[in-house]
């Protein structure tokens, strides 16, 4: 809903306009004053600014001036009598102003006129912007690269949440492509002409996360120097990305719950609300169902997040797919780094398709891209990464208690990690309620975490 003010000395007008422009499905507020015309610039943001030029002291050209220097995003729609024609003809000529009205009978069809050519003018440099960002991804499902089982249901998953408004929770290790499968869902979506926002929530600490994502106003803090939109505004009508969601403090939380809520945003040190139209799409490599365990993430805000869950495979569980991955990174890096490289040697492209890849796609695509700056024949050679203590675990058949494995062994080769955590936790659950005579409170303390954690690890483990 695009917000209006109005400032204007005659009350009539004021409120003629207030009354047309709400019914138009306008947010309005007026003043009528220059004065307080300037005053609400520093404390609001507004999408259009109509201001009589004649106004005593602070006359309609410096509310002008200062809407153009404290919130350079407003358009500004000059009325004008007779005698103030030139003047605003020249704040038109200059780029101050986006037009001008003339008080006539007329005068309010006009202004109506004009705040919708000045909205499609916004709405289509936004547009603009989006595609010009968004160019290299227009494809998002090709660069999903991957014809495994996995990736065809994940892509299939993509198509199918595409088309819903619902909020999308993707899980995945670290490096196996949230941000593109979070790119191809608005893609696909009716929301594709739309933006495309991105920000990785661990990123930035909590002050400054807030402003990001609400904006805020001149003065609200040292260096406010100006107004300027959050992401939330700026991702209005469109889709925004928040990457690692689990790092978001429990302040922020709060804050982001009632945007999801309310679907209207204050920025930092304004007084009034922005509604907006976004799909949030957020993104963990987390545990999140442990942290609302351990009260580090709000439950009520898990099940905001969490409405359609998807899940991006790490690559060791697709290793069908390196091969093509291979070849489209050779491709992408080859030219740039000037090397007429075409293919990989077999045995290296066998290596890589037996690697772990703890770094999933990025670090293979690191890998690659490092092996052709160096490369020196047409035929690229891979020095596999350095092998890290493996964390997987234990061969079926193997026969070994998973429980008995002494802290810091390394692993049998073929344990299943996840498999080898959870028979540790479901032991030592079994242990502390035998040794508390089945006081589950007493086995919490016992285990030295919370009641609340305790219960979600018996619900979880079945015990």
């Amino acid at each position: 809903m695009p917000n209006i003010l109005i400032c204007d000395d005659e009350r009539s007008i004021c409120e003629m306009l207030d009354i047309t422009l709400r019914r138009e499905g306008y947010k309005v507020e007026t003043v009528n004053s220059g004065e307080a015309g300037l005053k609400k610039l520093d404390s609001a943001l507004f999408d259009v600014v109509i201001t009589d030029i004649r106004m005593p002291n602070v006359n309609g050209i410096e509310v002008l001036r200062h809407a153009h220097k404290v919130s350079p995003d407003s358009a500004v729609i000059l009325i004008t009598a007779v005698d103030d024609y030139e003047a605003a003809v020249e704040a038109v000529k200059a780029g101050g102003a986006a037009d001008y009205i003339r008080k006539s009978p007329g005068m309010v069809d006009e202004i109506k006129l004009a705040i919708r050519r000045v909205l499609e003018r916004v709405t289509l440099s936004r547009q603009n912007f989006a595609f010009k960002r968004d160019a290299a991804t227009r494809n998002s499902l090709d660069n999903i690269i991957g014809v495994s089982p996995a990736m065809e249901k994940l892509k299939q998953t993509i198509r199918t949440v595409a088309s819903t408004q619902s909020t999308v929770l993707v899980y995945g290790e670290s490096g196996t492509g949230k941000e593109l499968v979070a790119r191809a869902v608005h893609i696909c979506s009716p929301r594709a002409t739309e933006p495309f926002v991105s920000i990785n929530c661990g990123a930035f600490p909590e002050t400054l996360l807030e402003s990001e994502l609400f904006g805020y106003v001149k003065g609200a803090f040292t260096g406010a120097n100006q107004n300027k939109r959050g992401l939330f505004e700026v991702a209005d009508g469109g889709t925004i990305f928040l990457d690692e969601i689990g790092e978001m403090n429990l302040t922020m939380q709060v804050k982001l719950l009632r945007v999801l809520q309310e679907r209207c945003v204050r920025p930092v040190g304004g007084t009034d609300e922005i509604a907006i139209d976004v799909r949030v799409i957020a993104a963990t490599n987390r545990d999140l169902e442990r942290q609302v365990a351990e009260n580090t993430f709000r439950e009520d805000l898990y099940y905001r997040l969490n409405v359609i869950p998807v899940t991006v495979p790490p690559l060791r569980d697709r290793r069908e797919d390196v091969p093509m991955l291979v070849n489209h990174f050779i491709k992408k890096y080859a030219g740039v780094a000037g090397r007429n490289i075409a293919r990989i040697h077999t045995e290296s492209l066998s290596l890589l398709g037996q690697y772990e890849w703890p770094g999933n796609v990025r670090q293979l695509e690191n890998t690659i891209e490092r092996a052709i700056a160096l490369e020196t024949a047409d035929e690229l050679k891979v020095e596999m990464p350095a092998e890290r203590p493996r964390a997987r675990a234990a061969a079926a058949g193997a026969g070994n208690d998973v429980t008995s494995i002494a802290p810091g062994a390394v692993l049998p080769e073929g344990m299943d990690m996840e498999k080898y955590v959870a028979e540790i936790e479901r032991s030592l659950l079994k242990s502390a309620l035998q040794q508390a005579n089945g006081v589950q409170t007493r086995a919490a303390d016992v285990l030295k975490i919370s009641y609340r954690s305790f219960r979600h690890l018996m619900k979880k483990y079945d015990v």
